[in-house]
């Protein structure tokens, strides 16, 4: 296993970040990828780090990451309060279409797990159609309950037989976090969770436009469109990270004041 570069993190309510930029992040990536390293990579938002302060299984599970990038704008903001005045917001979607290019250009092998199967086809064929290069060496739809021991055996050592060196993961927040954690050091590829990444890049959700994007309001995009399937993730979770992004920031002038 390659040598773990040294980690700028700061925190944001009880999960640590990373402090990085889009460059460093797709190279640290790459770099693990070619040594067939077994590590995970986290994109946190507000729903994630707010989970991450109210639950301490998946706290642990965020702390153990090999990174964990802000994915939300609101946690670019807290990083850039506390100094980091340059920190990017670093997305899973974006970040799995920047990385698909570099595959591509390497012959990077890699491997899509998640999502169900017809939108599953229809993202692979959505990223042939942008990298007609691109090395695709497998995919899985998992079914909708916990795998057996078997079944699971079977799709470690069917990701492992691929040769697959990035493995694309969406199974929701907070399952693909605690699935990757789960198999860090079985499978020997770099995992990471980009959540909707899938669906957007698919097709099956629209994303919300970029000025949604810049200034923080993907979320209120994504609710629009889905009232009643998000509106307890996107309200309650806000209201509870504002209410706790109020109190570290607080206490962190009160501490140096």
């Amino acid at each position: 296993m390659t040598t773990h570069p040294t980690r700028k993190i700061a925190r944001v309510l009880s999960s640590p970040i990373d402090v990085i930029n889009w460059d460093d992040a797709v190279a640290r990536v790459s770099t693990w990828a070619d040594h067939h390293d077994s590590r995970y990579v986290c994109f946190c938002n507000v729903h994630s780090i707010v989970i991450a302060d109210l639950e301490s299984a998946f706290s642990e599970v965020i702390a153990r990451s090999d990174m964990t990038v802000p994915d939300g704008a609101p946690i670019v903001w807290m990083l850039r309060l506390q100094g980091y005045s340059s920190q990017e917001r670093i997305n899973g979607p974006d970040f799995m279409w920047r990385y698909l290019a570099l595959a591509e250009s390497k012959q990077e092998p890699v491997y899509f797990y998640g999502s169900a199967p017809h939108n599953l086809a229809e993202l692979i064929a959505k990223v042939r159609q942008a990298f007609p290069n691109i090395n695709i060496v497998g995919s899985y739809s998992p079914p909708f309950r916990a795998l057996t021991l078997d079944e699971d055996e079977d799709i470690i050592n069917n990701i492992n037989a691929s040769g697959a060196k990035t493995l694309w993961v969406s199974l929701g927040c907070p399952k693909q976090e605690a699935w990757m954690a789960a198999h860090r050091g079985q499978i020997q590829a770099v995992m990471l969770g980009v959540g909707a990444a899938f669906n957007y890049h698919s097709g099956q959700i629209k994303r919300p436009p970029l000025w949604m994007q810049r200034y923080g309001l993907e979320w209120w995009g994504r609710l629009w469109t889905n009232p009643l399937l998000l509106w307890r993730r996107y309200l309650v979770t806000n209201l509870l990270f504002l209410w706790s992004a109020a109190i570290q920031l607080w206490k962190s002038v009160a501490f140096h004041g």
